[in-house]
C-alpha cells in the first residue's frame, strides 16, 4: 500500500513539472504573443513638407490620418515656401511638397514653362501636381495699433505719410510676394518705405502674424487662415485686382523614398472630411 503511494507521489510530482512546459511551448519565455497582420507592417515615415500657414490644419488632419493609417507616421517640415524648396534643392529627404504659391513648385517641375522652371530642376513626380487650396490675404491690424486703418486704402495712405509700422513676408514668402504685388498696385516703391523704416519683415506667415499678435507692428498683411488661428480680426481682404488669386499647389517629389504613400495621403487631404477642416480655418477647394 505504501509502495502504490510513493509510486503516485512520483507520478505527480513528474507531471508538475510537464505541465509548464507544456503550456508554454507556443511562446518561449522572453517572447511576445503572436501579433496581428497590422501590427506586422513596417512603419513607414511620410515626410512632408508644407507652408508655415497649413500647420493647424496639417496637425489635426495627421491625427485622422493616424487612426485610419497606423503603419504610416507623417513627419512635418512647416516653414516658408520658398525655404522649403530651397532644402529640396539642396537635397533634403520630401515625399510630398505642399506650397503656398505656384513660383516655388513651377521651379522645381520639369513641365512648367521655361519662364518658370528657369532653372531646368526636375523634382516633381509628374502627374501628381495639382491645386488643391486657395487661401485669401488679409490686412490685420494690431490691438495696440492707434491709428485708423480700415482698408488697404487707408494703409497705402499711412504708408505714403509715414506714419504706420506694417509687417510683411520676405520677398523669397508667398505671402511677401502677394504683399508686394499690393504694395505695386497702389504704386508704393517697397525700397523707400523700408529704408524710411515703415516696413517690418518675417521669414515666414507666422512671423509676420506674431509681429502683430504681440503689437510690435501697427499692421501687418497676412492670410485669413493665420488671422483665424491667431484670432486677429481681418479689417479687410485684397481683391484679386490687387494680388491675384493665392493657390496652394502640391504634388510627390523624386527626392522622397515613399512616392506611393505620399499620393494616398495626397488624396486623402482632397476628401469631403479633410476639406471640412481647411474650409473651418478660411481655406476653400480649387475650383
Amino acid at each position: 500500500m505504501k509502495q502504490k503511494t510513493k509510486q503516485k507521489m512520483v507520478t505527480m510530482l513528474l507531471l508538475g513539472m510537464l505541465v509548464p512546459g507544456l503550456v508554454s511551448c507556443g511562446t518561449k519565455k522572453g517572447e511576445q504573443a503572436p501579433v496581428s497582420e497590422m501590427e506586422k507592417k513596417e512603419t513607414v515615415e511620410v515626410t512632408v513638407f508644407a507652408a508655415a500657414s497649413l500647420t493647424e490644419t496639417l496637425t489635426e488632419i495627421s491625427e485622422l490620418y493616424q487612426k485610419e493609417r497606423p503603419e504610416v507616421k507623417l513627419i512635418f517640415n512647416f516653414d516658408s515656401s520658398g525655404t522649403l524648396k530651397t532644402q529640396i534643392q539642396e537635397g533634403a529627404e520630401c515625399d510630398l511638397f505642399i506650397s503656398a504659391g505656384q513660383l516655388q513648385m513651377n521651379q522645381m517641375d520639369s513641365s512648367a514653362d521655361k519662364e518658370a522652371n528657369t532653372e531646368g530642376l526636375d523634382l516633381v513626380q509628374q502627374d501628381t501636381h495639382i491645386d488643391i487650396l486657395e487661401n485669401k490675404v488679409t490686412l490685420c491690424v494690431s490691438d495696440e495699433n492707434k491709428s485708423d486703418i480700415q482698408s488697404f486704402d487707408d494703409l497705402a495712405a499711412a504708408l505714403k505719410d509715414g506714419n504706420v509700422l506694417m509687417a510683411m513676408g520676405n520677398s523669397d514668402v508667398p505671402v511677401g510676394q502677394y504683399t508686394r504685388k499690393i504694395l505695386n498696385y497702389y504704386e508704393l516703391d517697397e525700397e523707400k518705405l523700408a529704408s524710411s523704416g515703415v516696413i517690418s519683415y518675417g521669414s515666414n506667415v507666422k512671423e509676420v502674424t506674431t509681429q502683430i499678435s504681440e503689437g510690435s507692428v501697427d499692421c501687418g498683411i497676412i492670410y485669413c487662415t493665420d488671422a483665424y488661428s491667431a484670432g486677429l480680426k481681418v479689417t479687410a481682404y485684397a481683391t484679386p485686382e490687387m494680388c491675384g488669386q493665392v493657390i496652394y499647389p502640391a504634388a510627390v517629389m523624386k527626392t522622397g523614398e515613399h512616392q506611393e504613400e505620399a499620393k494616398e495621403f495626397l488624396d486623402f487631404l482632397q476628401t469631403d472630411e479633410c476639406m471640412k477642416i481647411f474650409e473651418k480655418v478660411g481655406f476653400s477647394r480649387v475650383g
